[in-house]
């Protein structure tokens, strides 16, 4: 009876402490991410955290953690007060548990309302061909470049939305913020025809933050995460192997690409995606530090504030213009980040009585357009496309609280010294920013057969995009839904790297038993794509004896994933024992997944 109570009063103290931890978090998430998704938050579950601002963390800690730890404590405090009186003890716990319960609850149900938990978890079973139905794969169209290439320096514009401009240029504002780049969208194209309402491209599902954004405009998809393969994701030589996104047309077209930005590109994959998908050359906070172009010790923000990042692209724009090969050079801005922006030295306190974010804004508005003058003045800038694009709507938590549900928020969208003017000029198109894709390559004088790359269109043709075919409603709930469409682009190759990363995982424990050695894994995954699979052994061998005794792992298959569990090898003591276990492919390849010395 004693061991049962002590058993109940552990389980009501976890759940306390995890329903606290819980409430706290949540509320942290979605204070912070105020239009966080669920795509959002299970990609980045899911893949490298590496380069996180420290100050998000610190925040957490001091306005959530530390709060955390005075419940917890005060809880403890009045069991310690009413440890001698039993029946208020009982009541301490009973009030514990039904707190905890409420608290659980609380958290589910809010979390649930503002993120569509449930919703999400249910579209993960609905099955949808949408993707597959309008993806137009690069591979399979004709794709011809002009014989004069034209260089394109690709801006992404952090948070930038068209909502920032006053309600007469179409935005949401009393006080159009961002001025400079309201006249280069009227300068440049922006697909408003001639409405005087400015334009922009839409977010749909899976490209709004900043991971799912580059690679829409980047590949015409949106970017989904699920299953085994999300597990494995950082441990690939390339995410979405399959997809040929406009990096690697480029490159097959004969350009140099550069990724430039003032953060760590390990963060949210980037890195990963851009050097498997175009060999582009990384210009981060990483590498500045590196070469000794910002000191060893300097941080603010994310890495180095987007005043750097525009002198450091001045000066890759002209290296690389001196190059023989055309370039594409694209930049990352990052100081309008949430929550507030960052505020640098060039900053005004200009708006809203000086509030922050609309003044950071202004501010990088104000460096953009410094930025294109600087270009306008250089000889390759006639050689050059330059695109505008806001990589998703932003993530503040307040800064677009009075803007009205149904306004349809738009990124910044403007496109400058292109090769080609819109088949109907006059028209107010409607589009997503997937279809970023095969329009920057159109404005640089590059035919497309067909106008269509994965599932963007071509803006300056006569051709629909998706979103004036189907509605942004209904692209964003067929794109929300289970796709093993996308699943199988995303299948993960078999590569040394991969199966290094696997064997990180697992666990060898031998144990010194009168049975005989026991390997242990925990759960180990291997991959989805069977394809490549064969068998996984382990060869156990004796230091300076030439005998090996080698057995295959026992595993099961579940819906074509393969795991691995624990396998008895019967007679063969532990103690100075070498274990190697290996993965065997279909070609009879070996790839060492775990080493083990007890030496």
């Amino acid at each position: 009876m004693k061991i049962v109570k002590l058993i109940l009063k552990i389980l009501i103290w976890v759940g306390a402490v995890l329903s606290i931890v819980l409430f706290f978090t949540v509320n942290w998430l979605l204070s912070v991410w105020s239009n966080l998704t669920m795509d959002e938050l299970v990609y980045h579950l899911t893949t490298s955290l590496e380069g996180t601002n420290v100050t998000m963390i610190r925040d957490y800690i001091v306005f959530y953690g530390i709060p955390e730890f005075v419940c917890v404590l005060s809880l403890v405090i009045v069991l310690i007060v009413l440890k001698k009186k039993k029946k208020r003890v009982r009541w301490f716990y009973l009030a514990t548990f039904l707190g905890a319960v409420a608290l659980l609850l609380y958290s589910f149900f809010y979390f649930d309302n503002r993120m569509g938990f449930v919703k999400y978890l249910k579209a993960q079973y609905i099955p949808s061909t949408f993707i597959e139905d309008n993806y137009v794969a690069p591979a399979d169209v004709e794709i011809t470049f002009p014989e004069k290439k034209k260089n394109v320096i690709y801006i992404y514009l952090e948070s930038m939305e068209m909502t920032y401009t006053d309600r007469e240029d179409g935005g949401a504002f009393q006080e159009n913020i961002i001025p400079e780049l309201v006249d280069l969208a009227r300068e440049g194209e922006d697909f408003s025809g001639d409405s005087d309402i400015l334009n922009g491209g839409i977010s749909l599902n899976g490209s709004t933050w900043t991971m799912g954004a580059m690679f829409a405009q980047s590949t015409g998809l949106p970017l989904k995460t699920g299953g085994v393969n999300a597990n494995y994701i950082s441990s690939q030589e390339s995410m979405y192997p399959s997809v040929k996104s406009i990096g690697e047309v480029l490159k097959d077209g004969g350009y140099t690409n550069e990724l430039l930005l003032g953060s760590n590109a390990s963060f949210g994959g980037r890195r990963l995606f851009y050097s498997g998908h175009g060999d582009y050359f990384m210009y981060d906070y990483i590498y500045a530090q590196e070469q000794k172009i910002i000191p060893e010790d300097y941080y603010v923000f994310w890495g180095f504030e987007d005043e750097k990042l525009f002198q450091f692209a001045r000066e890759e724009a002209t290296r690389l213009s001196k190059e023989s090969a055309p370039f594409n050079l694209t930049l990352l801005t990052v100081d309008t980040h949430f929550e507030d922006g960052y505020v640098c030295r060039l900053c005004e306190k200009k708006y809203y009585n000086g509030d922050q974010y609309s003044n950071c804004m202004a501010c990088s508005s104000k460096q953009v357009n410094d930025f294109i003058n600087w270009l306008k003045e250089q000889d390759f800038y006639k050689d050059t496309v330059v695109v505008l694009c806001g990589d998703h709507p932003t993530m503040d938590s307040d800064f677009c609280l009075n803007v009205p549900k149904s306004y349809q928020r738009k990124v910044y969208t403007a496109i400058l010294n292109s090769d080609v003017e819109p088949v109907n000029g006059d028209q107010y198109r409607e589009y997503s920013t997937m279809d970023m894709f095969p329009t920057t390559l159109a404005a640089m004088g590059i035919e497309i057969e067909g106008d269509r790359l994965g599932l963007g269109t071509n803006i300056y043709s006569d051709k629909e995009t998706l979103i004036e075919k189907y509605g942004t409603e209904y692209c964003n709930e067929e794109i929300e839904k289970k796709s093993d469409f996308m699943n199988e682009l995303n299948s993960i190759e078999l590569n040394d790297s991969l199966v290094a990363s696997i064997g990180e995982e697992a666990t060898i424990t031998p144990v010194d038993k009168e049975d005989g050695l026991e390997i242990d894994f925990k759960a180990l995954a291997v991959f989805k794509d069977v394809d490549g699979f064969k068998m996984l052994e382990a060869e156990l061998q004796r230091p300076g004896e030439e005998e090996k005794v080698v057995v295959s792992l026992d595993g099961y298959n579940e819906e074509g994933d393969y795991y691995y569990n624990s396998e008895m090898i019967k007679d063969y003591k532990a103690d100075n024992a070498e274990i190697v276990v290996y993965f065997i492919d279909k070609d009879d390849n070996r790839y060492v997944l775990k080493k083990y010395s007890s030496k």
